[in-house]
């Protein structure tokens, strides 16, 4: 039997979801015939959320800082007008704090057959994959009184890379890598050096690297120019272990060690040697072999994205056994580790010998500017034990040092923000001494 008249109405009430009406509206609608009619109507005219079609384009990865525009198409296949507020939510750190809600939102009218395209702006605050969350729609009537609401769940992933902020350094050190090039009139000496042509003699070159004989031949003074040898195998590693985790300003220690192995990554195949990159705690997580030049430095931001440090302590044993086993010739291995000296001592000196029998080994650590700042307190009680304390930690990582060097390992120990270009500094200054 057809209801009719107040029936009707409270059945088409009945018929709209829960969580859609404003609570204070419920106790109107009880007693407003001609609203709770209205509200039926306006419901009923709104467009079907579950039948509408959504799919995904744009940004697949970004640099950390740096916005992402990911695009959300919305087809509206049905008879009616869409008028909706959407919600395109990802994971929170997928935008600065406090722009999210900005960010997110969007208001659509999508005619019958019609579709548009919603951009949401990602700006990540992190490192690694950021994916999209559940897309809430809500179709209003009309008369804008009650809604449909539903989800869909849209894949997509942003990989956020490293932000490689010491590659305003790589200039500077190219410049310095053309003079062991020979470009300039600048002689380098070394058993790793070789000789490369030879050119007319200017002012200010070494008389040493006069070639006589040519300068006979050719009646004008000629200068050989030196090239260090090419082709030079480098390892670079990782540590991931719980040491990296800590952080030193506002970043972990791990984030500064990448950034330094960009760099010199970039300046290494610029060089014509072949770079290869290992991450490593307990097991492997990242490796990077056998690349060409052009594909060193994507591969390796792709490979370091996820990267996140492991709260356990490295196993030095295994790290070296891995290496030896990435790098059968002799190579220059770069380890990127603490200068911590239980880690150091109870770790990796034990088994050092094995690595440096056969490779140059330069290890680079992240000092906190903040223990120089300790060492430099005064004035109080507490700024006396805080200096000390500063001061100690400073020897401590010195006599670490110490303990390597007299190990045949190069070591760099400099700030977040200098050591990038003091690691391209160590690399230049072995490769000038023929050391590779």
């Amino acid at each position: 039997m057809a209801l009719t008249g107040r029936a009707a109405l409270l059945a088409a009430l009945g018929s709209i979801p829960v969580g859609i009406l404003e609570p204070s509206w419920t106790g109107m609608l009880a007693v407003n015939g001609p609203l709770a009619l209205a509200c039926a109507v306006d419901y009923a005219l709104a467009a079907p959320v579950g039948s509408l079609g959504l799919t995904r384009s744009g940004a697949t990865s970004v640099r950390l800082g740096e916005p992402a525009d990911v695009h959300l198409t919305v087809t509206n296949p049905g008879s009616r007008m869409l008028r909706a507020r959407v919600r395109d939510a990802w994971p929170p750190s997928s935008w600065l704090p406090g722009t999210e809600a900005a960010a997110s939102r969007h208001e659509v009218r999508i005619p019958a057959g019609e579709r548009r395209r919603l951009t949401t702006r990602l700006l990540p605050t992190r490192r690694g994959d950021r994916t999209a969350d559940r897309v809430t729609i809500r179709s209003y009537g009309p008369l804008g009184l009650l809604a449909r609401q539903g989800t869909h769940t849209v894949p997509w992933t942003v990989r956020v890379l490293p932000p490689f902020t010491s590659r305003k350094h790589l200039p500077s050190r190219l410049a310095r890598l053309r003079e062991l090039d020979g470009r300039t009139s600048v002689l380098t000496r070394g058993e790793g050096t070789e000789f490369d042509s030879l050119r007319d003699y200017v002012p200010g070159d070494d008389t040493r690297s006069i070639d006589w004989r040519a300068t006979a031949r050719q009646h004008k003074v000629a200068v050989r120019t030196w090239r260090p040898e090419r082709d030079r195998h480098i390892l670079i590693c990782l540590d991931t272990g719980r040491t990296s985790a800590g952080r030193v300003g506002d970043a972990p220690r791990l984030d500064s060690a990448m950034d330094a192995a960009l760099l010199l990554a970039a300046l290494a195949t610029r060089a014509g040697d072949r770079v290869d990159l290992l991450a490593h705690d307990r097991r492997p997580r990242a490796q990077v072999q056998a690349r060409a030049a052009a594909d060193v430095l994507p591969s390796f931001v792709n490979a370091m994205a996820p990267l996140e440090p492991e709260l356990v302590e490295t196993d030095a044993r295994t790290l070296v056994s891995t290496i030896l086993r990435n790098a059968p010739r002799r190579s220059l291995v770069v380890l990127l580790t603490s200068l911590d000296a239980s880690p150091i001592e109870e770790g990796l000196l034990p088994v050092l010998p094995r690595l440096t029998k056969r490779h140059t080994v330069l290890l680079a650590s992240v000092a906190d500017p903040h223990v120089t700042d300790m060492t430099k307190s005064r004035g109080s009680v507490d700024a006396v034990y805080e200096a000390a304390a500063g001061t100690q930690s400073q020897a401590q990582r010195r006599r670490t040092a110490e303990q390597l060097t007299r190990h045949g390992v190069h070591v760099v120990d400099a700030t977040p923000d200098a050591l990038a270009p003091a690691l391209a500094d160590a690399y230049l200054a072995l490769k000038a001494a023929g050391r590779l």
